[in-house]
């Protein structure tokens, strides 16, 4: 039952995340939840790809949306169990090349506690 759920809330992370709705993105996380990226290692090195917590959450799309208004991600496959979901998408951005993408949302009570991306 709760890999359903977990489905539902990648769901709606994808819808929040392509709509730019940062404020429905961020309600799906918990306060506390972290959040790790190759690009947050570029663009923040002083992170080393790690940020935590809503307000850098918040700080780190609010940045990317504006920086790239054209980002969106297709979703290729949802795997999900009692405690994450594996998500497999395209990132698309005008001005980029499409890249693959899989990220690991790690769900306690009904919120990501930690989302994890891995690209190439």
């Amino acid at each position: 039952m709760l890999s359903k759920q977990n489905k539902q809330i990648a769901i709606k992370w994808f819808e929040a995340f392509n709509a730019h709705d940062l404020e429905n993105l961020l309600s799906l996380y918990s306060q506390t939840a972290k959040h790790y990226s190759p690009k947050l290692k570029v663009r923040l090195p002083e992170t080393q790809g790690l940020i935590c917590g809503k307000d850098e959450l918040r700080n780190w799309w609010k940045d990317a949306f504006d920086r790239i208004p054209s980002l969106k991600y297709e979703v290729k496959k949802l795997t999900a169990d009692d405690h994450q979901v594996f998500m497999e998408y395209i990132r698309h951005a005008d001005g980029d090349e499409d890249l693959m993408v899989g990220e690991v949302l790690e769900i306690e009570n009904g919120l990501i506690m930690f989302s994890r991306v891995y690209h190439g």
